[in-house]
């Protein structure tokens, strides 16, 4: 008995200083490395600074719209809304959405519209849609900005980002930096 209790209070020392010491340094170090030294990737642009790595709100029908969130965009409190996919209040929410997105792009058929822009992500903070969300908006924005549609899908082929090496996840576009560079288009035609 006494050296299964030694053993034990060993392992939690040892443990304890692993992982609240030696673990702990090193993420932080490894920040350092980090674009903007682990303090999130940053853009100014007009004298205000937006934070790229987090999902924000766009909802003005002249913008592409952001991911939907279950947590208001917060990062303070960031988490999923823990309700199944059979879950009547979560189906009606996303029916909500769709009908919304429906309203909002005339011409854009139900089975037409990619999941990512009705339904929120894991973490509510997702700043990113894929690249059909995207291309599904184009209509809408073209016609309320006064642009070309050649020239919104050249710019979402721009801001388009790839997989991670090439082969981890599909090719995503950052919804606050292509609205960036939409606001960016729009004045230079002016």
């Amino acid at each position: 008995m006494k050296t299964n209790i030694l053993s034990a209070i060993r392992l939690t020392l040892v443990t304890i200083v692993f992982f609240a010491g030696i673990y702990t340094a090193l993420v932080y170090g490894f920040s350092f490395v980090t674009p903007n030294g682990g303090k999130g990737e940053t853009i100014v642009q007009d004298g205000k600074t937006y934070y790229a790595n987090i999902g924000q709100s766009f909802t003005q029908d002249i913008y592409f719209y952001s991911r939907p969130s279950a947590v208001g965009y917060n990062a303070a409190g960031s988490g999923g809304s823990n309700k199944g996919p059979n879950n009547p209040e979560y189906l009606a929410t996303v029916q909500a959405r769709i009908d919304t997105f429906l309203v909002h792009n005339p011409g854009v058929r139900k089975d037409e519209i990619p999941s990512d822009l009705v339904t929120a992500s894991g973490s509510g903070l997702d700043p990113n849609i894929s690249v059909a969300a995207a291309k599904v908006q184009v209509k809408r924005i073209a016609k309320l900005r006064k642009l070309n549609e050649s020239t919104l899908l050249q710019l979402i082929d721009e801001q388009s980002e790839k997989p991670f090496l090439g082969i981890f996840g599909p090719p995503k576009i950052n919804v606050l930096k292509i609205n960036l560079a939409l606001d960016q288009v729009s004045k230079s035609i002016q």
